[in-house]
This record gives structure tokens, sequence and C-alpha cells, in this order.
């Protein structure tokens, strides 16, 4: 086995026994006499934080970094000094920990302030539930929060030895984050403690109530638990089973919670004395059940079977409360060690219930999230850790596994006003401004990174803090689209810059139309037309969309001069608009009339000609419109002409379909708006040239580095053109390709 060593001069792989002693001695060399913003001192602090981190289990390197993290608030450029005296391990673990820290206590919900609203309250929950997984998704190495977490715990314990009031916020952020997280990673005693701790500073009144109804009883309870066990115990040997029986310490904050959660007095609590029975397999599970309720009287409504009849979080046992010898009830709760092990460490989560309040204890949630499950196994791992021979080699060891444990695929990043924001992977401080605010998205065009400068597709990392800077008006830019320049990695902040362009690009084209019609109006000497009766007379809902259909050539200026002209008149001059619709195409083109491929139901002779509105191909959906002098005009059902048209003359309309296939082709316009670049048009006529699909005509224009481009081509059939347009989507910088 080949070894490599630090720059400690220690063997990798050979625990260092003198690191811990030097790291403090370290502290007391560079911050003797510094002391924390709690009051502690520097060294008190590391002390308290090894003895609570030796319970753990924890090596050495975790330990040296416990010692060496407040250091950078006292030694300048401490960091590079403590890399070359304890090695690249203890110092990632120190930045580790000291970027754990830059998470600030939430912001209200204490429990003295109003009862928040539903909304708020909804908010509150989401930003914690982000905050508890940023804690563990930015620190990559499990022991950073470990050390994270005792160093809140030795914080706690100080300040009530020296009976100081911890800082606004603290005891909080403890309930709402650190505690939590205890339980998650399955470390019942630091959890106990944490919430014990906490609940003393947050609520002192009720703390201090339900700690004198125990300790009223303290010793008794004690006692008539351990002769209820041993009684218990004499029992099952008499009956051949192998048990373990333990008590349930009840911890303060427990207690007030399940009354809380239950609307129960103190005297109505059963579980304030309690013990489980693990036992080897589920029959052994009724036997004890049998046992005890012969041993002590059950109270029947409080009997819950969660073996047969599960939680919906998938968690077993069997629960009775019973009536014991001195006349006040106690709980028992039965299990084999595999429904032992999954509720303490597998999906089922017990921790879904414990953190969930009231509607938790009804079993409501369950735990079927991906990041549920890694939790678990980051649990079973540090499980498996304290359980582990040492001395056996290992391929990598647990907390190696535990370094490269990743909980989930979002990055967590901070407002200035220490907000949490969840994005995707690969995310940009463009998606963070979309996802604050859509008109913040749009009018970003700047971003600090904790206080430095960035371009704005720089991806962001976990734990980072991000200020945008917008300008007061504007819109995003089109380069944003572009997936090759890395701006937008979030598809929801993708949609809302392409609504911003669909928008503008409808306020382009009403721009146009209206100018078009203004210049219809002036050459007709009516420019005091009201607007909206024109566009009312002409079908349209707004004058808006007259605007449009006209920029669009959807709808002919030939129908706008004739109702200037005729305001009494009826309908507008059908045979201009089948002028306009029916004029004759190519001479290739079926449009010429003839032989058009459309048989007309009930008149085979009728001449048929293609509108050039929406140039139908089938298999479009058609209809025919007998015009006057021209035969019947084709469109397609859904063409706006054509309703226009039905809507003013219905009797006109007469039902056609597509006649047998022949090899005619039909005229088709296709409309492709894509980030201007030299060969695009060469290569989206590429694409039109291998389809076998010929092209008549082309019209371009570039604005603002967008190329908006114009095909008429000639099909067989519009499943040739729909196939042809999803190949042209797929070329560099085209953004959307569409039959017009």
């Amino acid at each position: 086995m080949v070894t490599s060593t630090d720059v400690t001069g220690r063997i990798a792989g050979i625990p260092d026994a003198d690191l811990v002693d030097r790291a403090l001695a370290y502290v007391r060399e560079r911050a003797a006499d510094a002391a924390l913003p709690t009051g502690e001192s520097v060294l008190s602090h590391a002390e308290g934080m090894l003895r609570i981190l030796d319970g753990l289990r924890v090596d050495d390197a975790a330990r040296a970094a416990a010692c060496l993290f407040p250091l950078a608030e006292f030694v300048p450029d401490s960091e590079p000094d403590i890399e070359a005296s304890f090695g690249e391990d203890v110092a990632r673990l120190v930045k580790g920990v000291r970027q754990l820290l830059r998470i600030g206590a939430i912001a209200g919900g204490h429990a003295d302030t109003p009862e928040p609203s539903k909304n708020e309250a909804q908010a509150r929950h989401e930003q914690v539930e982000a905050l508890r997984k940023m804690l563990l998704a930015f620190a990559q190495d499990i022991r950073v929060v470990l050390v994270r977490l005792a160093s809140r715990l030795q914080s706690l314990r100080w300040l009530a030895q020296a009976k100081r009031e911890p800082l606004p916020g603290i005891a909080r952020e403890t309930l709402d984050i650190y505690a939590p997280l205890a339980n998650r990673l399955g470390i019942w005693q630091m959890k106990w403690e944490l919430e014990d701790l906490a609940f003393r500073f947050e609520q002192p009144d009720t703390y201090k109530r339900i700690a004198r109804l125990l300790d009223e009883k303290r010793i008794e309870r004690e006692g008539y638990i351990a002769s209820a066990i041993s009684r218990l115990q004499s029992e099952l040997s008499a009956a051949g089973i192998h048990a373990e029986v333990s008590g349930r310490p009840k911890h303060i904050y427990s207690i007030w919670k399940k009354m809380r959660g239950k609307e129960l007095d103190f005297a109505d609590l059963y579980d304030v004395r309690a013990f489980r029975v693990i036992v080897d397999d589920i029959k052994d599970c009724y036997t004890v059940l049998g046992i005890v309720h012969h041993i002590w009287q059950p109270i029947p409504r409080e009997f819950d079977d969660y073996i047969s009849r599960p939680k919906s979080n998938g968690y077993k046992s069997l629960h009775t409360v019973v009536i014991g010898d001195d006349g006040r009830a106690f709980e028992v709760q039965i299990r084999t060690h595999e429904m032992h092990h999954f509720a303490e460490y597998g999906v089922a989560a017990h921790w879904r219930y414990k953190e969930a309040g009231s509607k938790g204890y009804a079993g409501q949630f369950s735990a079927s999230e991906r990041y549920d499950e890694k939790i678990a196994w980051l649990r079973q791992l540090l499980a498996w850790k304290d359980d582990a021979d040492h001395s056996v080699a290992h391929d990598e060891s647990p907390w190696e596994q535990l370094k490269h444990a990743a909980i989930d695929d979002h990055i967590y990043v901070l407002t200035p006003q220490a907000r949490v924001v969840a994005l995707p992977q690969g995310a940009t401080p463009v998606d963070f401004a979309y996802y604050l605010h859509s008109d913040l998205g749009h009018r970003c065009r700047g971003a600090r990174v904790d206080g430095t400068m960035v371009p704005l597709n720089t991806p962001l990392k976990n734990g980072q803090t991000v200020e945008i800077i917008a300008v007061k008006q504007g819109g995003p830019s089109r380069d944003w689209l572009n997936t090759e320049l890395g701006y937008l990695a979030s598809s929801r902040a993708r949609a809302k810059v392409r609504a911003w362009f669909n928008a503008l690009d409808s306020q382009e084209t009403i721009a146009q139309g209206r100018a078009l019609i203004d210049k219809t109006l002036q050459r007709e000497g009516k420019t005091a037309v009201n607007l909206d009766d024109l566009a009312t007379r002409l079908g349209f809902k707004t004058p808006d969309d007259l605007f449009a259909a006209v920029a669009k050539e959807e709808f002919s200026l030939r129908h706008v001069e004739h109702a200037l002209r005729h305001p009494e008149g009826e309908a507008q001059a059908l045979v201009s608009e089948e002028d306009a619709v029916t004029k004759k195409s190519r001479a290739t083109s079926v449009a010429r009339g003839a032989k058009s491929g459309v048989l007309v139901v009930g008149v085979d002779s009728l001449m048929t000609q293609m509108s050039r509105c929406c140039k139908p191909a089938p298999p479009d959906e058609i209809v025919g419109f007998v015009t006057r002098g021209r035969g019947v005009s084709i469109h397609r059902r859904n063409c706006h002409t054509f309703q226009q048209l039905s809507a003013r003359a219905p009797e006109r309309v007469i039902q056609t379909e597509w006649g047998k296939k022949s090899d005619a082709v039909y005229p088709v316009d296709i409309h492709v708006e894509a980030i201007d670049r030299q060969g695009l048009l060469r290569d989206i006529s590429e694409v039109l040239s291998r389809e076998k699909i010929n092209v008549t005509g082309v019209k371009t224009l570039s604005s603002k580095g967008v190329a908006r481009m114009q095909f008429t081509a000639e099909v067989s059939e519009a499943t040739q053109l729909q196939r042809a347009l999803s190949i042209i989507e797929d070329v560099q910088g085209v953004l959307q390709a569409k039959r017009k």
C-alpha cells in the first residue's frame, strides 16, 4: 500500500493523535482573550464543543476544525495559516463551518408575535424548509453540519449556565432549523437538548411550569418505570421471549408539543411515563402485548395497532396505554428490530410527524421524496459508523462516503435580506432575478455575488449572496434565449423571457397595422372616424385585433376602404375580397384553378381556387365560399378571413373535402424567427432542400439581432411541411418555425 504524507508530516489515513491538542494550543496562542458574540470565550467554546463531538465519535480533523473555525473573526487571513499548519482537510472543514455561519436567524414567527396569516405561515414554512436543506446542501462534508450543531448546543449550554439571554432569533432558529436537523440525522440526544434549551429561552414561563410539574414526581416516576421494566422483563423471560426493554424519557419540549398538538392537559399525558419493547419478530409483538395486558389493565380507546394498519408513511408498531399499580396510566410501544430500524432510519421518516405538529400525530405525512431517502441513507451511515470496527479495513470510510453525499438537485442562495432561494443546478443571476419577480428579471443588467460584480451568465453556488442591479425601465436581451451563451438554466425563466418578446412582437405588429390603417384613413379623408365603430363593422372585437390582422396580411385594406366609402353598407365587397384571396398563383401551383385536387361536394364541375390568405394544403380541414364570378374559394376552416366572410354571408358557405391524391403541389407560407448569424439563411434553405420542398419566395427582416424570415414554398401535403418545421427548429439559433 502506497502512502502519502501531508503538510503536518503525518501519514495519510493514520489518525494524528496530537492534532486536536495542537489546535487548542493554536487557539490559546492566537485568541486567548477573544469572546464570541454570546460572551463566551473562544477557548471555552472550543473545549465545550470537543466534549459534545467526543460523544458523536467524530474524527480528529473535525474536532480540530471545531476549535479553529471561530478564529477568522479575530485573526486576519487565518485560513492560509490553518491549512499550512493543520492540512487541507481541516482547512476545508473550517471554511465549510464558516459558510454555515452566514445563515442568519429566521425573521418573525416568535411566540410573542401575532398569529401569522395562512399565506404568511406557508411562506415561513417553505423558507424554514429551504434553510434546513441548505444547511446540508452546501455543506458537502456532513462533519461540517455536526460541528455547527455542536457549536449551537455549546452556545445554548453556556448561556443557560451563565444565565444570559441569547441574541434575538437564536432560540427560534434552533427550534426551526438545528433541532430538526439533528432529528433528521438521528442524533436524538442532541436534538432533545437543543429543543429543551431553546424552548427554555423562547418560552421561559411555560418551560418552568412543565419542569416544575415533572420535578414534583421525578424520583417516584423514574423508580416506577424501573420497577415496571424489571417486572415485564421477568415475565418475558418466563415466556421465553428475548426482548430489549427501555424507558422513554419525555423531554420538556416534547411534552409541550404534545399538549399543544393533542390539546391535552399535563395530567392527561399518558406517555410522560413510557417504555419501549423491541423483539425479534411480529409474532412476539402480539405475545408481548398479551403479557402487558395481563400484567396491567389496558385502556381500550388508547390502543393502536400500526402493524396490521400501518400509518400512511409506513410506520409500524403496537401502541398501548395501561393503568399502573399506582392507578396512573403509562404508555408501552412494542415493535420488531426491523420496524424500529425503519422508524429510526427508513424512508418512513419518523422525523416527518415529529416536526409536523398536530397534523403529524395523525400520520398524515409520508416521506416519498428522494430527498427524504437520502436523509435516511445519511442517518444509516452515521449509525453504521458508530457500530463499525475501526480496525477493519474498508475501501472507503463512512466519513468519505458522507463527504460525497449530495442531498438534492438544487442550489440554495441568499438574497441580501438573507432570504433563501432554491434554484436548479447551473442557475445564474438572471434565473435568480426572474425567481424573485418577472419585472426584476426583465430589468436585470448586472449582479453582485458575495459583494463582487460577476457576468450575468455566471453559474451560482450554494450559500452565495446575490444582489441584482436593475435599470428603472427595460427588457431582457434576446441573447438570454441562446442556450450556448448560458444565461438561463431555468425553464420557468426562459418562458418569461419568451413571453416578453412575444408581447413585444405583438405590440410591433399592432403598431404596423395602425400605421397602415392611418394611411388608409388619410387617403380616404376619414381621419375623424371612430376606430372602435370601424373595427366592429368589420367584424373585430377591438381596433387592436383589426390592426394585427392587417399587419399580418390576414385582412385586406380593401375592406377598410369599402367600409369607409359605404358606411351604410351591407357586408363588405365580397367580390373585392375574393379578388384579393383568389388571385392566381404561380403557373405550376394548384392554385391556378381547374385541377385543384379539391372535390366540392354536390357540384362536380364548379371551378375552385386556393385562397391566398391561408393557403390550404392536404390534409388541412377545408371549407368553400362561393364567390361572385370566380367559382369557389377554398379556405382552411380556421382561417380568419373565411370566418369574417361566413359571418356576413353564411348562405354562401359550401362544404368541401380533398379529392383523390394527385401530383399537385400547394403554396404555403413558413415563418421563421431566429437569432441572426452568418449562414442562417443557408442552413434553413438546406433543410427545405433536403426535404424536397421547392421554395418560390423569401422575405427577410433583421432587427435588434433577430431575423424574421418568410418563405413561400410548395408542398404536396401539410404533413411534409410539419416534418420540415421540426427540423428547422433544431437549426442553431432558431427560436421558432411555424406555418403562417
